[in-house]
Parts: C-alpha cells; structure tokens; sequence
C-alpha cells in the first residue's frame, strides 16, 4: 500500500470520543466558575430572617422564610432611589435584629461556607433588608396629622406599611452619598429611626449596599416580582 493509500485511510478513521466522566470534572468546574462570577457581579441570593419587611417579606420563625434574588449591577451606574428594597451591609453602630447561631460540626460550617462562596443564600447578621424612603439631599420627617412620613414636606403613600408604630423622627436632611431607611412592618424594624444617635442621624452610605431585591425566588408559593412601593 502506498504512502498515499495509507495516508487517506487514517484520515477516515473516527475520532476517538472523550469520555464524559472525564469531561465531568471541567463542565463542573465551568459551571461553579459562572456561578461565583454571576454571585459577584450580577446577582446574588438573600435569606434575611428578620420581621421588619412583613408583610412584604417573610423571614420570621414560623413564616415561610422568603429567599430574595438581589441585583447587584444596577447600582455600579446609578444610586438607589426612593422605593428600593435594598440588602445592605449594617453599619457598625447597629445592633443585629436577628441574633443567627453558628453551626458547632464544623463541616456543616465548612459546606455553608462553600455554599455561600457559589451564590447559596445563607444568613448573615449583618445583611438587612430596608425599603428606601429618601435619598441624599431630601429632607425626611414623621408625621403629619395623618400619621404619614413626610419628604420634603410632602407624605407618602406607603399601601405596603404593616403595623405602623407611628414613631416620630426628624426632621433629618439627608447627607449626599447616604440614605434613610424603613422596614416595611414599623413597628418591628431597627431601622433608620433607631440610630439617630450614631453621628450620622440614622442614614447609611450608598456604598454599604449591595444590591436591590427584585424577585422572591422561594417558596414557590411565594414567588412575585418586588417593585416600587
């Protein structure tokens, strides 16, 4: 058989198949790369087992614990605005509003810390969740004689408060670069209005959040879209 012949025979020859278990490894690899930069960049799961946001949010013992998919992208072009259900990182002057005990076998410490890494909710002390009622430059204050937060002198409609404490603040004229913020359940929320104290009149800085809820994601009995209120 000539050079040629054998040449053109080995060209027909089927190319040898990778194994998938030997695939398995990098398409896992891939897949956990994708997630941490989705994590990072995009968007990221919450699960904030605190009462301030019901009805809105439910994470209190006993409730259904909603997780929250949390969009991190938007804020890197612009700040939030009044309305936003933001996840931010408290302040060192506040006090947690959920006190989360430490897993004591330390794989489970280890596989939750993992999970986290790649995007799985997990619950921190220090992540909360508030609704946005005024931004640098505005002027907040409670109440008027209708018991509404005033802006700027004008009162809002806030059809989403639950259990209203009515608790008189202000009025605070909030610095450039920070906001005000409120739960939604008044009168179970260590917000804005329990840190008046603390050099800064209870704001925190636009840059300790980290993104704004959009979406529950579970339970799925729960799921809905969370928009302005």
């Amino acid at each position: 058989m000539s050079d040629e012949s054998s040449g053109e025979a080995e060209k027909k020859k089927p190319a040898k198949k990778r194994s998938f278990w030997r695939e398995l490894p990098i398409l896992i690899g891939i897949a956990l790369v994708l997630s941490l930069l989705i994590k990072t960049f995009l968007v990221q799961a919450f699960f904030i087992p605190s009462e301030s946001m019901e009805r809105t949010l439910h994470g209190c013992a006993g409730c259904t614990g909603d997780r929250i998919l949390v969009y991190k992208a938007g804020y890197r072009f612009h700040d939030p605005n009044p309305g936003d259900i933001v996840v931010f990182r408290a302040p060192g002057s506040w006090e947690p509003e959920t006190r989360i005990a430490t897993p004591s076998n330390p794989l489970r410490r280890a596989v939750g810390w993992v999970g986290g890494l790649f995007g799985l909710p997990q619950a921190n002390e220090k992540d909360l969740v508030k609704r946005v009622i005024a931004v640098g430059g505005q002027t907040v204050q409670c109440c008027d004689s209708q018991g509404r937060v005033l802006v700027d002198g004008k009162p809002l409609n806030e059809p989403y408060i639950f259990e209203d404490d009515h608790k008189p603040f202000g009025p605070v004229k909030v610095p450039a670069g920070r906001l005000w913020v409120m739960g939604d359940h008044r009168g179970d929320s260590a917000d804005s209005r329990f840190h008046m104290q603390d050099g800064y009149q209870g704001t925190i800085p636009v840059k300790s959040v980290i993104g704004r809820a959009f979406v529950i994601v579970w339970p799925p009995s729960r799921w809905n879209t969370l928009g302005k209120g």
